[in-house]
């Protein structure tokens, strides 16, 4: 791992692997140490970039609240550090968000775009409104982000899969699990932009080959939210996939499918 210091944010990226250049926006909360498998997978076909975004994970504290252009702009300044003219993306969940904003802002820069789980706020539809979950005792929490994450994991489902169950149970130590007062504070600054992104009305700037994808019983990120992404960038195509928010990880033929079309 290396740090950049770009317009005044200290970043944490990382490159890996051979071929097209793959610029990897991760999820919310989502650091480099935690996406570790994902990239590994990517970099078995691309030279991936992913970097730890500000306040979050190795990445210096933000300093106050930011917009989902501020994020945008933090992608576009690790490419020229990299001396990337352009590249292609992979976004998912919260980093498809920000690979949206990148998108309509800089589009003659990205060659190809895969958005995985994610929304485009405004009339196509918002993601779950994860900041509100904080204000839930510790059990309620849980067992709400298990619904969301996906809408079949009732108590009778989970009791008969122990895979899906494992999940559930690291999902539930993890909002558990006390967080330094920084790590707290860079995560509830990353909330609000994401409650405020809303990116719908220019989606029809985005230039680029693009696949939508989604998990068919995805809480957080409704399939009808990227049906509508799909409809407003040119050309998009939409795939459905088995599973929840966590799809490329449930449907065996997810990322081999988003892989392939990113690799074209």
């Amino acid at each position: 791992m290396a740090t950049a210091d770009l317009d005044g944010t200290a970043l944490t990226y990382q490159v890996t692997g051979t071929g097209p250049r793959l610029l990897f926006l991760n999820g919310s909360g989502g650091t480099l140490v935690e996406a570790a498998p994902l990239l590994l997978r990517l970099a078995g076909r691309f030279e991936v970039a992913a970097f730890d975004q500000r306040g979050i994970g190795r990445s210096a504290a933000a300093s106050g609240p930011y917009a989902m252009a501020d994020l945008a702009a933090d992608a576009a300044a690790l490419a020229d550090h990299l001396g990337w003219p352009s590249f292609r993306v992979f976004g998912i969940s919260f980093g498809g968000m920000v690979a949206q904003e990148l998108a309509v802002t800089r589009p003659e820069r990205i060659e190809r775009m895969a958005l995985l789980c994610t929304s485009s706020g405004g009339p196509g539809g918002s993601s779950y409104p994860l900041h509100t979950l904080g204000e839930l005792p510790l059990e309620e929490r849980q067992a709400r982000y298990a619904g969301i994450l996906d809408t079949r994991f009732t108590a009778e489902w989970l009791a008969s899969r122990p895979g899906d169950r494992a999940v559930v149970e690291s999902m539930r130590g993890r909002l558990a699990a006390g967080k330094p007062a920084a790590v707290r504070l860079g995560e509830e600054l990353q909330l609000r932009a994401r409650a405020a992104h809303d990116v719908y009305d220019r989606l029809p700037a985005v230039t680029c080959p693009t696949l939508v994808a989604a998990g068919r019983y995805d809480g957080i990120a409704p399939v009808a939210n990227s049906e509508a992404v799909a409809r407003a960038i040119p050309g998009a195509e939409l795939r459905v996939f088995e599973g929840g928010h966590i799809f490329p990880f449930q449907d065996p033929e997810a990322l081999p499918a988003v892989i392939d079309f990113l690799a074209r």
